[in-house]
């Protein structure tokens, strides 16, 4: 089933949001974020930080409004 998420990263100093619409299975959502990245769909801006630690979060939503399900805040990406 194709749901729609919130996705937040933070890397190297930089943040960035979007939303995507995806597969509710870890391989469909990874899949969907790698486009967004590789169409240069999300917009990054600083975030004052100088870390190299990369954080990626999910979160679906459900009729317009954030769910707390599927939130990975340690999960690491490339």
């Amino acid at each position: 089933m194709i749901k729609q998420f919130l996705v937040k990263i933070s890397a190297y100093g930089y943040k960035g949001e979007t939303t995507i619409e995806a597969l509710d299975s870890a391989h469909g959502i990874e899949n969907a974020i790698l486009d967004k990245i590789g169409k240069k769909d999300i917009k990054f801006t600083p975030n004052g930080s100088s870390t190299k630690n990369c954080h990626l979060t999910y979160e679906e939503i459900v009729h317009g409004t954030q769910s707390d399900q599927g939130s990975l805040p340690n999960q690491k990406i490339a």
